[in-house]
């Protein structure tokens, strides 16, 4: 054990300073397109557009409005004659429009329990939500826990489209859960659908089954834009400018 403490005491502390320092390190971040770019060459809006498989540029003019909620991080647009301006941030979490609840703010909210629920993802929005406990992110210095039990929980963290499958538990699980009670949707899939949603197997998000109180996109976000939510939830974060509220961006 001392070998380890010796080596810790050499190598320094690793831990991210996020959020009381910006943390700008190389990878920690796919990034998404800017919204509002005005492109040189008009024809290059409607290129960029026409190569995003998510639906999540719309071209008007020269003019390219970007939707982030349906954004995937292929950075096709960012390719070629096109090249879309791309913003590296990671503060990409904002209040759900059709939410009404309030910040968990106060003493409450630096004690907050979270229930993960995945909801038929692909594994990738979840691997990122499971970074929040490992040494780097250290997600509870901040005094955010994972309880296995939602009748413990303050916060239903929901990554994936939501299955026909796991619509029920997913139900059951919010319904388990104390008040005052908060849900956070995680990655394109739990906003809009994803890819391939909504389908006959999956919806087109978890605000069709439940309400969503702060939302997360990317695919996935990284732990930093997860943090970011929780911060936020709780009062501790301001609001991101980058993304345009569901209708205000391009359409699918």
């Amino acid at each position: 054990m001392s070998k380890w403490i010796l080596r810790g005491l050499a190598t320094g502390v690793k831990t991210t300073r996020y959020p009381r320092r910006h943390d700008g390190t190389p990878g920690i971040s796919p990034g998404l397109p800017e919204t509002g770019t005005e492109l040189v060459f008009p024809e290059a809006a409607g290129a960029a557009a026409a190569v995003c498989p998510a639906g999540a540029l719309e071209a008007e003019g020269g003019r390219l409005g970007a939707d982030p909620r349906r954004c995937i991080h292929c950075m096709r647009c960012a390719w070629g004659s096109h090249a879309v301006p791309w913003n590296g941030g990671y503060e990409w979490a904002r209040w759900a429009a059709e939410s009404s609840s309030a910040k968990l703010a106060g003493a409450f909210g630096r004690s907050v329990h979270l229930r993960i629920v995945d909801a038929g993802g692909c594994d990738a929005c979840l691997s990122e939500v499971t970074q929040l406990n490992n040494p780097y992110y250290n997600m509870h210095r901040l005094g955010f826990f994972v309880t296995p039990s939602p009748r413990h929980a303050d916060v239903l963290l929901v990554v994936g489209p939501v299955t026909t499958h796991m619509r029920r538990p997913l139900l059951e699980a919010y319904g388990a859960m104390p008040g005052p009670r908060r849900v956070i949707a995680v990655g394109s899939c739990a906003l809009t659908g994803g890819l391939f949603g909504p389908s006959f197997t999956a919806s087109g998000g978890v605000a069709e089954v439940l309400p969503v109180d702060v939302e997360v996109p990317g695919c996935p976000p990284p732990p930093l834009a997860i943090l970011h939510a929780l911060l936020l939830l709780t009062g501790r974060g301001g609001e991101a400018e980058q993304v345009p509220e569901p209708g205000k961006g391009a359409a699918r």
